[in-house]
């Protein structure tokens, strides 16, 4: 090899070793709102991501619905526009029907019964979701759905002749509801508002959180204090866009993004009774059920969870296994 040629191959080593790593980015979606404690949270694992890779992974994030519901951020995440999102466990059951098991309707009574069954079964959800194509950053707490509308709503017969809002693509909700004799209406979030306004829908059911977030609570007057169905949200990528980025970067999205998430699970919480007394403060009426109509409801509505989980809408094993575990958790709790 000639003294000339040595320098030169040098040269180009040094140019490869010094070439920039390309960044990678990452564009996630949500429907919740800009401004949101979500958002403000989440925008800040993403510049501390940005920093400790060394700008090697940016974060983009499209809050307010503008990328669209739940199924279209869906959609675009398989033709590749965005890389994952924050959804609600009905949003990602299209690719894994069993998240849908915590927001079946009446399932709890208290949220001491969901922290003594998501202890159990966080992780077989969790390691469901990566099965079917996602990377998990693990699950936060919405609080419990509550019915909202302009009269108050203590037995299910007050109900009856009622335009009830369903999320858009949650059938299994839509079902028990026809299974209880009422009359879903299906809308996307980002419809509702204008469908209490208009009459379109006549009762939601929401967390307070999201009555506030959503600004629901300026078109509605009274509050079932109810647990209708237990809301919560995972942060999900596809596992595709995840793997462009390097092993050590992968770790730091995991870190922050999983310490995102647990704080998110406990803050909001403190947040749901927050909401409560500012609800309160707005002059809304919560009204208790009458005795014994829940657990009518609950019983009808069992009948149609039954059903639903043989014809395939979630995994009648998981269902079951939720049911013994209440089931024991609520005999050692009786006194």
């Amino acid at each position: 090899m000639s003294v000339l040629k040595i320098p030169l191959l040098a040269f180009l080593l040094m140019l490869i070793v010094a070439a920039p790593v390309s960044a990678v980015t990452l564009k996630l979606a949500t429907l919740a709102p800009e401004g949101s404690a979500w958002m403000t949270q989440m925008r800040e694992g993403a510049a501390e991501i940005k920093e400790r890779t060394a700008g090697r992974v940016e974060i983009k994030l499209y809050g307010g619905g503008v990328m669209g519901n739940e199924k279209s951020m869906l959609r675009k995440i398989r033709i590749g526009q965005l890389q994952g999102g924050a959804f609600t466990g009905g949003g990602l059951a299209e690719i894994y029907p069993d998240l849908r098991i915590y927001g079946l309707p009446l399932l709890f009574n208290t949220l001491l019964e969901v922290d003594h069954v998501r202890a159990e079964l966080d992780p077989v959800l969790k390691q469901g979701v990566d099965q079917n194509g996602f990377v998990c950053f693990g699950f936060a707490e919405g609080g419990f759905a509550l019915l909202m509308g302009n009269h108050p709503m203590t037995r299910l017969e007050h109900l009856k002749n009622q335009k009830l809002w369903v999320p858009e693509g949650d059938g299994v909700t839509a079902a028990v509801m026809q299974e209880l004799g009422l009359s879903p209406i299906t809308l996307p979030i980002s419809d509702v508002l204008t469908g209490l306004q208009t009459g379109l829908v006549h009762i939601v059911g929401v967390s307070p959180i999201g009555a506030l977030a959503f600004q629901w609570h300026t078109k509605v007057k009274y509050i079932t204090e109810a647990p209708m169905a237990y809301l919560f949200a995972t942060l999900a990528i596809d596992k595709g866009a995840f793997a462009r980025l390097g092993e050590a970067d992968q770790q730091v999205v995991r870190e922050v993004m999983e310490r995102v998430y647990h704080q998110f699970d406990q803050q909001n919480r403190a947040d749901e009774q927050s909401a409560i007394d500012t609800l309160r403060r707005e002059g809304l009426i919560f009204v208790p059920p009458q005795p014994g109509e829940v657990e009518t409801m609950r019983q009808r509505a069992w009948l149609a969870m039954e059903r639903l989980s043989a014809e395939g809408a979630f995994s009648p094993e998981l269902y079951q296994r939720v049911r013994e575990i209440l089931s024991r958790y609520r005999g050692q709790s009786q006194p």
